[in-house]
Protein backbone atom coordinates (compact mmCIF):
# COMPACT_ATOMS: atom_id res chain seq x y z
CA UNK A 1 0.00 0.00 0.00
CA UNK A 2 1.54 3.92 -1.05
CA UNK A 3 1.71 5.82 2.06
CA UNK A 4 1.13 8.85 -0.20
CA UNK A 5 -2.60 8.09 -0.60
CA UNK A 6 -3.18 7.41 3.38
CA UNK A 7 -2.70 10.97 4.19
CA UNK A 8 -0.76 9.70 7.68
CA UNK A 9 2.04 11.66 9.25
CA UNK A 10 4.67 11.79 7.64
CA UNK A 11 3.58 10.61 4.12
CA UNK A 12 4.51 12.49 1.24
CA UNK A 13 1.15 13.77 0.60
CA UNK A 14 0.63 14.74 3.79
CA UNK A 15 3.99 16.98 3.96
CA UNK A 16 2.96 18.68 0.21
CA UNK A 17 -0.05 19.63 2.25
CA UNK A 18 1.28 20.85 5.08
CA UNK A 19 4.26 23.09 2.86
CA UNK A 20 1.00 24.22 0.66
CA UNK A 21 -0.71 25.37 3.57
CA UNK A 22 2.10 27.37 5.00
CA UNK A 23 3.17 28.80 1.62
CA UNK A 24 -0.75 29.89 1.54
CA UNK A 25 -0.72 31.24 4.78
CA UNK A 26 2.49 33.21 5.30
CA UNK A 27 3.87 33.43 1.28
CA UNK A 28 2.68 36.92 1.11
CA UNK A 29 4.79 37.74 4.25
CA UNK A 30 7.79 36.17 2.61
CA UNK A 31 7.55 38.03 -0.89
CA UNK A 32 7.41 41.31 1.44
CA UNK A 33 9.88 40.18 3.38
CA UNK A 34 12.36 39.50 0.76
CA UNK A 35 11.37 42.64 -1.00
CA UNK A 36 12.33 44.47 2.20
CA UNK A 37 15.54 42.78 2.43
CA UNK A 38 16.56 43.35 -1.19
CA UNK A 39 15.99 47.04 -0.57
CA UNK A 40 17.62 46.95 2.73
CA UNK A 41 20.43 45.09 1.66
CA UNK A 42 21.15 48.33 -1.23
CA UNK A 43 20.89 50.85 1.61
CA UNK A 44 23.25 48.91 3.82
CA UNK A 45 25.66 49.47 1.09
CA UNK A 46 24.67 52.70 0.35
CA UNK A 47 25.19 53.30 4.28
CA UNK A 48 28.42 51.09 4.90
CA UNK A 49 30.12 52.20 1.71
CA UNK A 50 29.42 56.23 2.70
CA UNK A 51 29.74 55.96 6.45
CA UNK A 52 33.49 54.18 5.93
CA UNK A 53 34.47 57.00 3.40
CA UNK A 54 33.48 60.13 5.34
CA UNK A 55 35.55 58.75 8.46
CA UNK A 56 38.36 57.03 6.79
CA UNK A 57 38.48 59.97 3.74
CA UNK A 58 37.12 62.79 4.74
CA UNK A 59 37.95 62.43 9.15
CA UNK A 60 34.26 62.94 10.15
CA UNK A 61 33.40 61.90 13.72
CA UNK A 62 31.68 58.52 14.17
CA UNK A 63 28.56 59.08 14.63
CA UNK A 64 27.97 62.44 12.84
CA UNK A 65 29.39 60.15 9.76
CA UNK A 66 26.45 57.18 10.80
CA UNK A 67 23.88 60.10 11.21
CA UNK A 68 24.50 61.54 7.46
CA UNK A 69 25.19 58.11 5.77
CA UNK A 70 22.20 56.46 7.20
CA UNK A 71 19.46 59.92 6.69
CA UNK A 72 21.12 59.22 2.87
CA UNK A 73 20.78 55.52 2.34
CA UNK A 74 16.90 55.99 4.22
CA UNK A 75 16.01 58.10 1.72
CA UNK A 76 17.22 55.61 -0.99
CA UNK A 77 14.90 52.95 0.80
CA UNK A 78 11.48 54.54 1.15
CA UNK A 79 11.54 55.08 -2.44
CA UNK A 80 12.57 50.68 -2.90
CA UNK A 81 10.20 50.26 -0.14
CA UNK A 82 6.84 52.41 -1.20
CA UNK A 83 7.40 51.77 -4.98
CA UNK A 84 8.08 48.33 -4.96
CA UNK A 85 8.18 46.06 -1.84
CA UNK A 86 4.70 48.14 -0.40
CA UNK A 87 3.16 48.88 -3.50
CA UNK A 88 0.43 46.85 -3.61
CA UNK A 89 -0.80 48.78 -0.39
CA UNK A 90 -3.07 51.31 -0.17
CA UNK A 91 -1.47 54.39 -0.62
CA UNK A 92 -2.56 56.91 2.10
CA UNK A 93 -1.82 60.38 3.05
CA UNK A 94 2.02 60.44 1.12
CA UNK A 95 3.24 63.27 3.59
CA UNK A 96 1.99 60.83 6.30
CA UNK A 97 3.63 58.17 4.83
CA UNK A 98 7.01 59.56 4.52
CA UNK A 99 6.83 61.52 7.86
CA UNK A 100 6.05 58.23 9.49
CA UNK A 101 8.93 56.55 7.45
CA UNK A 102 11.73 59.10 8.73
CA UNK A 103 10.30 58.95 12.47
CA UNK A 104 10.67 55.17 12.82
CA UNK A 105 13.87 55.40 10.50
CA UNK A 106 15.31 58.03 13.61
CA UNK A 107 14.14 54.97 15.86
CA UNK A 108 16.10 52.88 13.75
CA UNK A 109 18.82 55.68 13.77
CA UNK A 110 18.98 55.64 17.48
CA UNK A 111 19.60 51.82 17.31
CA UNK A 112 22.34 51.77 15.07
CA UNK A 113 24.00 54.80 16.70
CA UNK A 114 22.90 53.96 20.59
CA UNK A 115 24.95 50.63 19.57
CA UNK A 116 28.23 52.06 18.03
CA UNK A 117 28.23 54.86 20.99
CA UNK A 118 27.75 52.03 23.69
CA UNK A 119 30.99 50.34 21.98
CA UNK A 120 32.85 53.01 21.28
CA UNK A 121 32.47 55.37 23.97
CA UNK A 122 31.51 53.18 26.68
CA UNK A 123 33.48 50.01 25.63
CA UNK A 124 35.87 51.93 24.56
CA UNK A 125 36.84 53.78 27.70
CA UNK A 126 37.51 50.72 29.50
CA UNK A 127 39.49 48.71 26.43
CA UNK A 128 40.16 51.74 23.85
CA UNK A 129 42.61 49.37 21.87
CA UNK A 130 39.83 46.63 21.10
CA UNK A 131 36.26 48.74 20.71
CA UNK A 132 37.91 52.18 19.41
CA UNK A 133 38.54 50.61 16.39
CA UNK A 134 37.33 50.60 12.89
CA UNK A 135 36.07 47.05 13.08
CA UNK A 136 34.77 47.45 16.11
CA UNK A 137 32.88 50.45 14.86
CA UNK A 138 31.41 48.72 11.58
CA UNK A 139 30.45 45.70 14.12
CA UNK A 140 28.45 47.96 16.48
CA UNK A 141 27.11 50.04 13.71
CA UNK A 142 26.42 47.71 11.08
CA UNK A 143 26.23 44.10 12.67
CA UNK A 144 24.69 44.63 15.89
CA UNK A 145 22.69 48.49 15.13
CA UNK A 146 21.51 47.29 11.79
CA UNK A 147 20.66 43.92 12.75
CA UNK A 148 18.18 45.56 15.83
CA UNK A 149 17.48 48.54 13.87
CA UNK A 150 16.09 46.16 10.94
CA UNK A 151 13.79 44.12 12.94
CA UNK A 152 12.27 47.56 14.34
CA UNK A 153 11.94 48.80 10.94
CA UNK A 154 10.25 45.59 8.99
CA UNK A 155 7.59 45.71 12.01
CA UNK A 156 6.82 49.58 12.18
CA UNK A 157 6.50 49.90 8.39
CA UNK A 158 4.51 47.24 7.83
CA UNK A 159 2.32 48.39 10.81
CA UNK A 160 1.72 51.84 10.78
CA UNK A 161 3.48 53.11 7.12
CA UNK A 162 3.14 50.99 4.75
CA UNK A 163 -0.55 49.39 6.07
CA UNK A 164 -3.06 46.99 4.90
CA UNK A 165 -6.36 48.55 3.17
CA UNK A 166 -9.15 48.13 5.93
CA UNK A 167 -12.17 46.55 5.77
CA UNK A 168 -14.45 48.72 3.64
CA UNK A 169 -16.90 50.84 5.37
CA UNK A 170 -20.44 50.12 5.35
CA UNK A 171 -22.26 53.13 3.91
CA UNK A 172 -24.48 54.33 7.18
CA UNK A 173 -28.33 53.75 7.11
CA UNK A 174 -30.09 56.92 6.77
CA UNK A 175 -33.14 57.20 9.10
CA UNK A 176 -35.94 59.40 7.66
CA UNK A 177 -37.49 60.58 11.03
CA UNK A 178 -41.09 61.89 9.64
CA UNK A 179 -42.00 58.90 7.93
CA UNK A 180 -42.25 56.41 11.38
CA UNK A 181 -44.37 53.18 11.29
Amino acid sequence: MAATTTGEPGSPQTRQGLVRSLVDRFGHLVRELSKFATVGGIAFLIDFALFNYLTSVRGVEQVTAKTISTVIAASVAFVGNRFWTWRHRKRSNPAREYALFFFFNGVGLGIAVACLAVSRYGLGSIWPEVFQTPLADNIASFIVGTGLGTLFRFWSYRRFVFVEAGTPSVPEEKHDRDHRA
